[in-house]
């Protein structure tokens, strides 16, 4: 049953307690945390991924008092009826054999509210607002308060607690020059400025005795200026040790750190050296993190000793049985997290509740309930983009008979495209995903197969879900006709030649793909192959021996083919519409390739010089008059709904749903397509 992941699922040994194998679950927040009412959905939450055979898991952050909360009313554990509530999930969590940990977050100067404290008065650039620097006894009683947390998640039958000392939150802040300007017994020196984590750790082991997990999560590698230094890293990491931690869990980058960390195109296992540098420095175990999503990927980590265990937040959103499956040697069946954040954190950045792409049930275990159908239905699903696999694989898991249409050679629609983009190799992943499940769940899929509305409703089919996406829109330009004039498909489906300088008309997701894509050179990767490690760092930014404060370098130059203009109608800002926490690496990866962003632009003709346009100011006044002398005009202006099929078979009478890109076409919308998909099929 473990032979093909001996050491990712080895048991590991506490002394006190044993993990049933080295996958923690990675603390994130949800949203369910929040507000008492949805104690019962974060149990069964969590329930669902202990009875997928995680060894440990961590909560989302909870404030130890008002003022470390990390929004008004967010999730706090300071009080003995919040801890008996919590009860609900720790007794879900044990009844199915898995153990948790609650993790202890105070937000210091990263709160998104008026009265956040830190270690000096300062204000972090993702919150309006300053906090307010905390007088020595003040520090104390932050301590104290952490320390009475503790003790109540015991009493609420956690298993352990996890002390958040990375990510810049409050600990981070005291850690460092940057934001530690204070002259008491908490600032100055390393020394002093360490004490605020060590006392931490040494009283909460005082007041909640042996037998109980204390999980410190130490910053190894804070990339911001200002940062801890290796030796400073390493110090404090032995310290933490004997104050009496359990386990040191590993820390990457600050929020506000221009170094990517977990987005889809930071490479897999991209910070596990960090971990292997710091493994031997203590002796009890380490584990480490960031975009470790498969488990060949933990296996080679842990097998090559840079690790004791590996932790994993969003790749058990995205399939709560991923350690069930390999285990029983079925890795090809897993729902792999392609890091793209659009249902987990940009929602949590929206105060809305976190979800995932590929796996819409997640955090919605409650509400999206996949039973067998009482009824086998025949169904038809009319194209195979992610919207048609979700409907298709969902029906099918109910009983349903299921029969898959594809006009293409291959599934996957717009996915195909996608997965072409360089540092979105991941999307290969979920098209994997559902080709397997196609098998495993015997639907007649039918390839190069252009149906119908006599074909359809002949059949007989009961219900007919019509998936057929989009058709890229066509803008009204004088000399749209032009030779220089390709559209999106023609450079990432047809492999048209684009020359040495490229306009982009168009700067929503598929304006930034197509200038990522346009600003590699071709061939340089093997397609579905991400940049190594160290060419990642070296673009980046991110010195490969960790040694200095933040763990900086100087960015190698990345120079692109091509002269590329990226531009947009709206005044905004270049790809304001692109998601919260990624959006701001594609304008940074792009810039570094010297792509020019203009805004607002208005198309006025295309011929043989080249594109003829006006740009305006946020009031609408012409600022400035532009020939762009370019080789090719790449449309990339949105899509309009394919959906002529539905109307045809409304109009004879047959049951027929409308899902993805056919029925609204705002940009390429997986997250909304594979929902929509899943959340029809569940219902027939």
């Amino acid at each position: 049953m473990t032979q093909a992941y001996p050491n990712l699922l080895k048991p590991l040994d506490l002394g006190f307690t044993e993990l049933k194998n080295r996958v923690l679950m990675g603390s994130m927040h949800t949203g369910l945390e929040d507000r008492f009412w949805n104690i019962h959905k974060l149990a069964r939450y969590f329930a669902e991924r202990a009875e997928g055979g995680v060894g440990l898991m961590v909560t989302g952050g909870f404030s130890p008092n008002f003022v470390g909360q990390l929004s008004p009313l967010a999730s706090t554990m300071n009080h003995r009826g919040t801890a008996i509530l919590h009860r609900h999930v720790t007794n879900e969590v044990h009844d199915a054999g898995g153990k948790i940990c609650l993790q202890l977050l105070h937000a210091g100067r990263y709160g998104y509210q008026p009265f956040s404290v830190s270690a000096s008065a300062t204000k972090a650039p993702i919150t309006p607002f300053k906090a307010r620097a905390l007088s020595t006894r003040g520090v104390d009683k932050q301590i104290n308060d952490f320390v009475n947390a503790a003790r109540l998640a015991k009493l609420a039958r956690y298993d352990g607690v996890e002390v958040m000392g990375s990510e810049g939150y409050f600990i981070n802040q005291f850690l460092c020059e940057r934001t530690n300007k204070r002259t008491d017994k908490w600032g100055g020196p390393f020394e002093n400025r360490m004490q605020l984590p060590v006392e931490i750790v040494r009283r909460m082991r005082e007041a909640v005795g042996p037998d109980f997990i204390i999980i410190y999560r130490l910053s190894m590698l804070d990339l911001v200026d200002g940062g801890q230094t290796w030796d400073q890293v390493v110090k404090l990491g032995k310290a933490i040790e004997k104050a009496g931690a359990t386990i040191i869990n590993t820390g990457i980058g600050w929020h506000e750190a221009r170094v990517p960390t977990i987005v889809t195109s930071v490479p897999r296992g991209g910070f596990a050296d960090v971990t292997a540098k710091f493994y031997g420095e203590v002796d009890i175990p380490v584990c480490t993190t960031n975009r470790i999503n498969t488990p060949e990927k933990g296996e080679e980590i842990l097998a090559a000793g840079k690790a004791d265990m590996v932790s994993m937040a969003r790749p058990l959103l995205a399939d709560s049985e991923f350690v069930r499956k390999a285990e029983q040697n079925r890795s090809d069946e897993i729902n792999t997290c392609i890091a793209c954040n659009q249902a987990c954190l940009d929602h949590v950045f929206q105060l809305k509740r976190a979800s995932c792409l590929v796996n819409p049930r997640a955090c919605h275990e409650t509400e999206l309930v996949l039973t067998v159908a009482s009824i086998s239905r025949r169904v038809a699903v009319v194209g195979a983009g992610p919207a048609g696999l979700a409907a298709a694989t969902t029906a099918a898991k109910r009983g349903h008979q299921v029969t898959l249409f594809e006009a293409d050679g291959a599934i996957g629609g717009q996915f195909n495209y996608a997965k072409r983009i360089p540092g979105k190799e991941e999307f290969f992943e979920t098209l994997r995903y559902y080709q397997r499940q196609i098998e495993i769940l015997g639907v007649e899929l039918k390839l190069n197969t252009r149906v119908d509305s006599n074909s359809l409703s002949e059949a007989g089919f009961d219900d007919v879900i019509i998936a057929t996406g989009v058709k890229p829109r066509t803008p009204e330009i004088d000399g749209i006709d032009h030779p220089k004039v390709l559209g999106y498909l023609d450079v990432l489906r047809h492999n048209k030649p684009v020359g040495r300088s490229v306009a982009v008309i168009g700067a929503g997701g598929i304006g930034f793909d197509v200038s990522e894509f346009l600003a590699h050179e071709a061939g340089h990767h093997p397609e579905g192959e991400q940049v190594s490690v160290a060419e990642w760092q070296a673009e980046w930014g991110v010195d490969p021996q960790f040694e200095g404060p933040g763990g900086l370098a100087e960015r190698k130059p990345a120079a692109s083919p091509r002269k590329i203009y990226l531009m947009q109608r709206k005044s905004s800002k270049v790809g304001g519409g692109l998601g919260k926490t990624s959006g701001w690496v594609h304008r940074n990866s792009l810039k570094h390739r010297d792509v020019e962003m203009l805004r607002g632009c208005s198309y006025e003709r295309i011929d043989d010089e080249g594109l003829h346009i006006t740009l305006s100011d946020k009031d609408g006044k012409v600022t400035e008059s532009r020939v762009l002398a370019v080789d090719n005009v790449v449309i990339c202006a949105g899509q309009e709904p394919f959906r002529a099929l539905f109307d045809d078979l409304a109009n004879r009478g047959v049951q027929t749903h409308l899902i993805g890109g056919a029925d609204v076409a705002e940009e390429l919308d997986a997250k909304r397509a594979i929902r929509q998909g899943t959340e029809v099929a569940a219902r027939i």
